[in-house]
């Protein structure tokens, strides 16, 4: 039992009116038809590029209600858009930002946004990227750890150390010469057409973005970690929403929910709820722009928190509802309850926690 078209009913709503979100419908079609399929999953995020406007720009709830309808869809189609939507951000905020003193590199206006871009800021012990002056630009040289897709994608923005110890942003090219990929050692039962895997650098010719250290200082950030959360919020309702439609299904089949049921379906109606109205406020914030200094990390650590924590109960809470015969013989739920357990380790949990702690400690707190 469909309570909307199917056009429409993986659109996430946060703020956005309901006519504005109609148009999602092309795109969250071609994300359904993607499935599975990795350059279709490229093309589609090219194509909500095209759509999506930029964090902080006056419309980043319907960015992240791009983020969210597409992951509602699939996570792993969340998961494959979001990194370039990220790439196009962060090429738009370094416009105008102080380069690295004494570079002379083709200016990174110049570096085209087609392609499948992808965004590489991960370390890993034992491996080091470095980026070191030549002829009054940069070359990449050593490794990247957990570059997903990496070898299917044209462009990439890295974050690489320089001599002094600090580390900055640059625009890369991942058909340069150069660049060699590892074949990930990919075993995961989540996000099994995400791989991540280690990319190496000999020589390669890289664009600095911004200055040292401005990757981490800039407000766009924080920003772009609470997109990944809107992606986390969308498998979340995905969840949800196909926990409800089963049990509808159960009750048109004459087994009607019990209060167990009922009563974790109005736990989770609660914290849907109450995500979506934090990620207004705070899209809001951003656009006004209350969130462009150092507060918006916090915010960030606060927004990516309760997103985690409210998906992992809600997996909790369906998971032990349904029992094991969605996961065994459900395709779509299943993919969906592995793609999800994953793509939410990037939340740090209780080491972003303490991090925040430590940032309220010191008086940034709202309260």
């Amino acid at each position: 039992m469909n309570r909307t078209p199917d056009s429409q009913r993986h659109l996430v709503r946060i703020s956005s009116a309901p006519e504005d979100l109609a148009g999602l419908s092309t795109l969250l079609a071609a994300a359904g038809s993607a499935v599975g399929d990795v350059p279709a999953l490229l093309e589609l995020a090219k194509a909500a590029a095209a759509a999506a406007p930029n964090p902080g720009e006056g419309r980043t709830a319907f960015l992240w209600e791009i983020l969210a309808s597409v992951t509602a869809v699939d996570v792993a189609a969340g998961r494959a858009i979001e990194p370039h939507l990220d790439a196009s951000a962060i090429l738009a905020q370094a416009a105008g930002q102080a380069a690295i003193a004494g570079w002379d590199c083709p200016d990174f206006d110049d570096v085209p946004f087609d392609g499948a871009w992808g965004v590489f800021a991960a370390e890993a012990a034992g491996l080091r990227l470095k980026a070191q002056p030549a002829d009054g630009c940069f070359l990449l040289h050593g490794s990247k750890p957990w570059c997903s897709l990496a070898a299917q994608l044209d462009h990439a923005v890295v974050t690489a150390h320089l001599d002094d110890g600090t580390r900055a942003a640059f625009a890369v090219d991942l058909h340069a010469p150069g660049v060699s990929f590892d074949d990930p050692q990919w075993t995961s039962r989540g996000l099994t057409e995400i791989p991540s895997g280690t990319v190496h650098f000999d020589a390669v010719p890289a664009v600095p973005l911004g200055d040292s250290g401005w990757y981490y200082r800039r407000p766009g950030f924080a920003w772009g970690g609470m997109g990944v959360a809107a992606c986390w919020l969308g498998g979340a309702v995905a969840v949800a929403r196909g926990f409800r439609d089963s049990l509808l299904k159960a009750a048109g089949g004459g087994r009607e929910p019990d209060q167990l049921a009922l009563a974790h379906l109005g736990e989770i109606d609660r914290m849907l709820t109450a995500l979506t109205g934090y990620l207004a406020r705070t899209a809001a914030r951003i656009d006004a722009g209350e969130l462009a200094d150092t507060g918006a990390w916090s915010e960030a650590l606060r927004v990516r928190g309760a997103v985690a924590t409210a998906v992992e109960r809600i997996q909790t809470l369906v998971s032990q509802n349904l029992g094991p015969g969605p996961l065994a013989f459900d395709e779509v739920y299943g993919k969906r309850m592995a793609d999800l357990s994953l793509y939410i380790r990037q939340h740090h949990a209780m080491r972003d926690d303490a991090q925040l702690g430590a940032l309220t400690l010191k008086g940034d707190d709202p309260w």
